[in-house]
Order: C-alpha cells, then sequence, then structure tokens
C-alpha cells in the first residue's frame, strides 16, 4: 500500500469516527433544545422515586431549566437578569445545549478518539493512554464540579460585593451570565488536566522530570497569563483565581512526575535493570 492510500486510508477513518461523534452529539444537542424534563413521582414499596420523563417543550426546554437553577444557584438574592439583546436567550440556550451535548456524549467523544488512534500508537503509549484515561476524566469532572458549584458562586458574591458598595444596581445580561458561568466552569475543569499533562510527557521521555522544577517561574507567569485569556472580565480577580489553583496543580504534577522517574529511571526502565542491561 503506497503512502497515498495509507493516507487516505486514514482521512476515511478519521471522517467516519467524526461523523459518528457528529450524529450522536446533534442528537444530545436537539434533544435538549426541544424536550423539558418532567418531574414525576414513583411509588415503590411505600416510598418516593423521583423521576422525571421527557415532553416535547420547544420554549421551556431542558436548556431553560438547567439556565433557571443555574440563575438560582449561582447569584445572589436580588440580581436581576436582563435579556438586552433580541436573541440573546437564543444564543443562551443554545450555548447550553452545547455544553450539556459534550458533557452527556463525552464517553462516546472518548471512544472514538481512543479507537482511531490506538492501533497508531506503540505499546507503552497504549499503556498510558489507558492508565491515565480514568484520572483525566476524573479531574477534569471534580474541576468542572468545582468551578462551578464552589468558585463560580464565590466569585459571583464578590463582584456584586463591590456593585453593591458603589450603590448600583444589581443587574446581568443574560449573555453575559451564561458565558461567564460556561467558560469560567470550563477553565477549571481544562486545569485540573494540568497534572495528568505533565506526568504523560514525563512518562513518554519528552521532558525530563527536572524539567519541570527548573521552570516553575515560567509556569507562574503562565498561570496568571492564561487566567488572564479565559475569563471574561478584566477585574483580574478571576484571573487570580484560575491561576492560583493552577499553580498548585503545577506543582503536584512535577512532583508526581519527579517520582515516577526515580522509580522507573529517565529511560523508563528501573535503575537496576538500566544498570545491569
Amino acid at each position: 500500500m503506497g503512502d497515498l492510500q495509507k493516507m487516505l486510508t486514514i482521512v476515511a477513518e478519521a471522517r467516519r469516527r467524526l461523523v459518528r461523534v457528529g450524529i450522536v452529539l446533534a442528537g444530545i444537542f436537539g434533544f435538549t433544545l426541544f424536550f423539558e424534563l418532567v418531574p414525576v413521582d414513583l411509588r415503590l414499596a411505600g416510598l418516593s422515586v423521583p423521576l422525571a420523563y421527557p415532553w416535547p417543550s420547544p420554549f421551556y426546554n431542558i436548556t431553560a431549566q438547567v439556565f433557571r437553577a443555574m440563575a438560582a444557584y449561582l447569584l445572589p438574592r436580588g440580581v436581576v437578569l436582563l435579556n438586552v439583546g433580541i436573541a440573546d436567550s437564543i444564543v443562551a440556550q443554545m450555548e447550553i445545549g452545547l455544553l450539556l451535548a459534550l458533557v452527556v456524549g463525552m464517553p462516546w467523544v472518548v471512544h472514538e478518539v481512543a479507537a482511531f488512534l490506538m492501533p497508531a500508537l506503540r505499546a507503552n503509549e497504549r499503556a498510558l493512554l489507558r492508565g491515565v484515561g480514568i484520572p483525566a476524566t476524573a479531574l477534569f469532572a471534580v474541576g468542572f464540579a468545582a468551578g462551578l458549584f464552589v468558585l463560580t458562586p464565590f466569585t459571583y458574591r464578590l463582584l456584586f460585593e463591590y456593585v453593591a458598595g458603589m450603590g448600583l444596581a444589581p443587574v446581568l445580561s443574560v449573555q453575559s451570565f451564561v458565558t461567564f458561568t460556561l467558560v469560567y466552569s470550563l477553565a477549571f475543569g481544562v486545569v485540573f488536566e494540568l497534572p495528568v499533562f505533565l506526568y504523560a510527557l514525563t512518562r513518554l521521555g519528552v521532558v525530563r522530570a527536572s524539567a519541570w522544577k527548573r521552570h516553575w517561574r515560567g509556569a507562574v507567569l503562565g498561570a496568571f497569563v492564561f487566567g488572564m485569556i479565559v475569563t471574561p472580565d478584566n477585574s483580574g480577580i478571576t484571573m487570580t483565581l484560575i491561576a492560583l489553583p493552577m499553580i498548585g496543580l503545577y506543582l503536584g504534577g512535577a512532583y508526581f512526575a519527579a517520582r515516577w522517574e526515580a522509580r522507573r529511571g529517565p529511560s523508563g526502565r528501573p535503575p537496576l535493570a538500566a544498570a545491569g542491561g
């Protein structure tokens, strides 16, 4: 098989995988926009089990239900959300729908990506992918949850204290609320992947563990730059709230990378085996 034929085969396989991922995500996205979840209590052996069933509803849909829950939980009491642009509510629903589609469909996305990459990987790379897959997914989930349920409401309370201090009306546009909440929470999910990234590069032999320790000053600067880029406000408060845990996660990743390298040796083999071979 010639190089051109191999390339065409790879492109065709990638296209097939992308189409399958797109179909699943589009189905979930459409479901969130055109159905609502109607709560119902199911009686089983004298116990009430809360359940929900889907019902067609293009306006009060799942994304609208999620939006109302977000506003009730995240925003301080008394903050008023305004629909400033005529299509702000539609855009907000689509953003929430895209996020829900990615979250619900992520196992399928990971499966398709792994199935596409696995034949091209070496044995050590396949072992690494299997070893870090679950920790990486768990860390992203923990980071996203911490950002959404802990740091985002804390940030809103802190920022609206400044609003109250200036005697201004506590109002916020729908688009700003949804964009800030989703970007801020997703940023924490990405940040929590940093230890896995450092560990993987060291385990693959791309970066020595000592390099992470030497360049910690650059990592601190990079954390603040990343926080400045991903946060949509200019206060500096949100940037710092992202940068500080990012620095801690960087140091944690450097520690585990150094621990693995000390146990296995810089070449990836146990020190005794390397000395004897």
